[in-house]
């Protein structure tokens, strides 16, 4: 099977995929219009974006030094800290720190979906990992991969949602979403305290103190990064500014265009292992947090992305995931636009940290322009994708249509490859 009889292949049972259609029809419904009433009322957030471009365009010059200056913040606060140049070897560390045979409870993170934790800790460290984050569980009770960034689940229906927990509970479950809710808190209470790793990603590092920043709604993380006794976080170059104003920036603009919500529900700020000195003012550490913190700076084809004139632009994106709901091409595909990161940013994220080879998708991108429109931070998606087609065509990867249409057009200067002589006809639109 070739290449582009793959992604037809892909394409094809996605589209034919009705509750797909419903769940991603009733999401994105939902979305536009919380966003809508979000930005209404923080009408100062455009300005403040831009402010984050610029705080990112700095960044990406000096990825290196960011990171290393938050490795050692994190360790003069008694934290551990990690650079991990290849996916493999973020891998290898997680499951060297973890140890075999653990129980660990993961919130949300894209980082560790990019470099399969989950699927090596289980099959390598027999450990068993639980997904605490809803939609995250959702699709690994169901054994399915995500197709949103920031709602991993969107294209499950609650119908759906309610047949795999009634299979998990050994009950029927309506299809009602609170219903659906309970069900999640009470099964996955448990575990939060049983767990010997919290495992979590972060939306942004402040390297000055070496402050962590996860923003949730769902309270999971918290208790996955507070309840165990070791917390591990795994988190990109691309996510460390340098102070903590800077990192209260993408904080705040993150929520609305993200969920089109004002403000997340928890924000937490974590700088280092739980601590006190309340007897006889003498620091101790592992109070009634962790008493491990390890924090590991994935690489993983970030560097190189710094160094691309064109491609670095897509390492300002802060992961609202808005420009995949407003794209149409994602609408009209149901979601199956790209692999752990998706549409047409997530074709260059997944050119660099997958390989370019799985970046195909790229060639479902119009370049409409309307991400960059939509896009917080306004990053030009359509120059970034064209310079992606230019690079896979440069590869060998040639769309066989796109390759005929060239063909003609050069042959008899029309797509369709007919006589030069029955352009008058054509512009009549004779026999038309």
């Amino acid at each position: 099977m070739t290449w582009i009889e793959d992604l037809e292949r892909r394409v094809s049972r996605a589209i034919s995929d009705e509750p797909r259609r419903v769940a991603l029809k009733r999401a994105v419904e939902s979305y536009v219009s919380n966003k809508r009433k979000a930005l209404s009322r923080l009408r100062h957030l455009q300005d403040l974006a831009m402010d984050v471009r610029r705080i990112k365009e700095l960044c990406v010059e000096r990825l290196e030094e960011l990171v290393k200056e938050a490795s050692d913040s994190i360790r003069e606060c008694n934290g551990h800290a990690y650079i991990a140049r290849t996916a493999e070897e973020a891998r290898r560390l997680v499951a060297d720190i973890v140890g075999d045979g653990k129980l660990i409870v993961k919130s949300k993170s894209l980082t560790c979906e990019e470099i399969e934790l989950r699927e090596f800790l289980e099959s390598h460290a027999n450990c068993r990992v639980v997904e605490t984050d809803l939609g995250e569980f959702i699709i690994q009770v169901r054994r399915e991969k995500p197709t949103h960034v920031i709602n991993p689940s969107i294209h499950v229906p609650r119908e759906e949602v309610a047949r795999t927990f009634s299979k998990l509970a050994g009950r029927d479950m309506p299809s009602d979403i609170p219903s659906l809710v309970s069900f999640a808190r009470e099964y996955l209470r448990r575990f939060f305290v049983e767990a010997d790793v919290g495992i979590s990603g972060a939306n942004v590092v402040a390297s000055q103190t070496g402050t962590i920043f996860i923003v949730e709604n769902e309270g999971n993380a918290r208790f996955s990064t507070n309840a165990p006794p070791v917390h591990v976080c795994v988190v990109g170059f691309e996510k460390v500014v340098p102070t903590l104003s800077d990192a209260f920036k993408v904080i705040e603009v993150l929520p609305a265009y993200a969920t089109g919500v004002l403000m997340s529900a928890y924000v937490s700020m974590i700088t280092g292992p739980s601590k006190t000195a309340d007897i006889e003012k003498r620091l101790v550490y592992g109070a009634h947090g962790p008493k491990e913190l390890h924090v590991i700076f994935l690489d993983n084809g970030r560097t190189k992305m710094a160094e691309h004139p064109v491609f670095k632009e897509a390492l300002y994106c802060i992961r609202c995931g808005g420009c995949l709901y407003e794209c149409p091409i994602y609408r009209v595909l149901n979601g199956a636009f790209g692999h752990n990161y998706f549409g047409g940013i997530g074709s260059i994220w997944t050119a660099y940290t997958r390989g370019f080879e799985n970046s195909l998708f790229a060639y479902m991108c119009t370049g409409c322009g309307r991400c960059r429109e939509l896009c917080p931070v306004r990053i030009d998606v359509p120059k970034l994708v064209e310079e992606l087609k230019a690079e896979l065509l440069r590869m060998g990867y040639r769309q066989p249509k796109a390759e005929l249409f060239l063909k003609n057009l050069l042959a008899a200067g029309n797509p369709w490859g007919e006589p030069r002589e029955m352009r008058v006809s054509w512009l009549r639109g004779d026999g038309v």
